[in-house]
């Protein structure tokens, strides 16, 4: 079976066909799942089906490749929160992924391993500011480059690349302390 490139399925879906549809629905589910639930959304679930609902219907407004598409995506789903966050009155709070989440039975050791990996992360991530986090979670889970994260977040490059500097040095300095406790 051929493999249809990103840009072909995008104008596949532009055109109305379905398999393209659920091809772009399975390639950006996980990423956009990760980013949301990461953002703190209280129901994850509602908000990436809303995402796509949106993004689906506004499609014929869309111009731009794959990658645009994805950078677009996030956009949505960084707005989607935002608005669910307006609506409740609350402001965004980081929660922890369930490490089991996505988990399938296997080996205990390196499931284990992995789960406490998940949780250091999360742990991690929760010493960063709001800010940092984001970009971080857009630049690693989205695999955005900084012009798209700028556009995202309505920030400038340098801003984004600042957080993302930043950020990374925050964690390695946190690894650094926590290296010397052991």
């Amino acid at each position: 079976m051929e493999r249809t490139s990103l840009d072909d399925t995008l104008s596949a879906a532009r055109a109305g066909e379905g398999w393209a549809f659920d091809a772009l629905f399975k390639k950006w589910n996980g990423p956009l799942t990760g980013f949301v639930r990461a953002r703190g959304s209280s129901d994850v679930e509602a908000v990436v089906n809303d995402v796509f609902l949106k993004a689906f219907n506004a499609l014929g407004t869309f111009e731009g490749d794959a990658s645009g598409f994805r950078a677009w995506l996030f956009r949505i789903a960084r707005n989607r929160v935002i608005d669910e966050f307006r609506a409740s009155g609350r402001r965004p709070t980081v929660v922890g992924l369930d490490p089991g989440f996505d988990a399938v039975g296997g080996d205990v050791s390196s499931d284990a391993d992995r789960r406490f990996g998940d949780q250091r992360v999360v742990q991690l991530l929760s010493q960063l500011t709001d800010e940092q986090r984001e970009v971080l979670t857009l630049r690693l889970v989205a695999d955005l480059t900084i012009d798209q994260i700028a556009s995202i977040t309505g920030r400038r490059r340098g801003a984004v690349k600042q957080l993302q500097r930043r950020a990374l040095r925050r964690l390695e300095a946190i690894i650094d302390e926590s290296e010397g406790d052991v």
